[in-house]
């Protein structure tokens, strides 16, 4: 097995995060297209929550943020619409930790946590799909987000989740949301801040907003060469978004 823990590692304090190279601790790994690095959700971890606390990650994809949890004693509830997230979640959570804390995976719609009581969660980490630029259910699954390739209704979708975290989350505790931009026909497509405002309607306050640098995106010689042919640029950041509810 790699190291358990990371070599080295220091904690951001600047709204411009960049990781050249992706960490690899544990049984983290970048199979799962789409997964934000475990320096992000390390990062988040160790501001925004407490050892103990109970974390909601309602879309745990590949689970990262499952296995920084299982490092750094922190409950989670791992929740995916995918059963194929629960799978792999559950595999990458078979290693050995110094902690043991209460991690529960299962199956569940995030636009439905009636299963978790009112102001429940002390922080919640989140990376949705950014629409249909991923399709991760090849469409097997009617209600997955990543089927949705109008943008507004993806974002009537993600108001509906923003109200759940809303209702689940303790006073004063925080909310993240990593979520990137697209292009339509070659115009760009702000959809970050469309779901940034979503968050903000339910009751949400912007607290951070954290530009994070993407490495190793697929930009290929094809992509490159239309991009000069076509006159547009090549999207290489996301938001990292960090809410507060008050």
């Amino acid at each position: 097995m790699k190291n358990i823990n990371p070599d080295s590692f220091e904690q951001e304090c600047t709204t411009v995060w960049s990781f050249a190279r992706r960490g690899k601790w544990a049984t983290h790994n970048s199979k799962y297209r789409g997964n934000w690095a475990p320096e992000v959700v390390r990062n988040l971890i160790l501001r925004y929550s407490d050892e103990k606390d109970c974390l909601l990650d309602p879309m745990i994809g590949g689970g990262t943020t499952a296995i920084e949890c299982k490092l750094l004693n922190r409950n989670l509830l791992a929740l995916d619409i995918n059963p194929n997230a629960i799978e792999l979640t559950q595999q990458a959570l078979e290693f050995e930790s110094e902690y043991n804390p209460k991690i529960k995976v299962d199956l569940q719609d995030a636009r439905d946590l009636s299963r978790l009581k009112d102001e429940c969660i002390d922080f919640v980490l989140n990376h949705p799909p950014y629409a249909d630029i991923i399709t991760y259910s090849d469409r097997q699954i009617p209600e997955d987000l990543s089927n949705i390739h109008d943008l507004d209704k993806f974002c009537d979708e993600m108001e509906i989740v923003a109200k759940e975290l809303f209702r689940v989350l303790k006073p004063n505790k925080y909310c993240a949301i990593l979520i990137g931009d697209t292009r339509r026909k070659k115009m760009y497509q702000p959809l970050a801040f469309m779901v940034m405002q979503r968050f903000l309607k339910v009751g949400f306050t912007l607290k951070e907003d954290i530009i994070k640098h993407q490495h190793n995106c697929k930009a290929t010689g094809f992509w490159v060469n239309k991009s000069k042919e076509a006159n547009f640029l090549l999207i290489m950041h996301e938001h990292l978004f960090v809410f507060q509810k008050l």
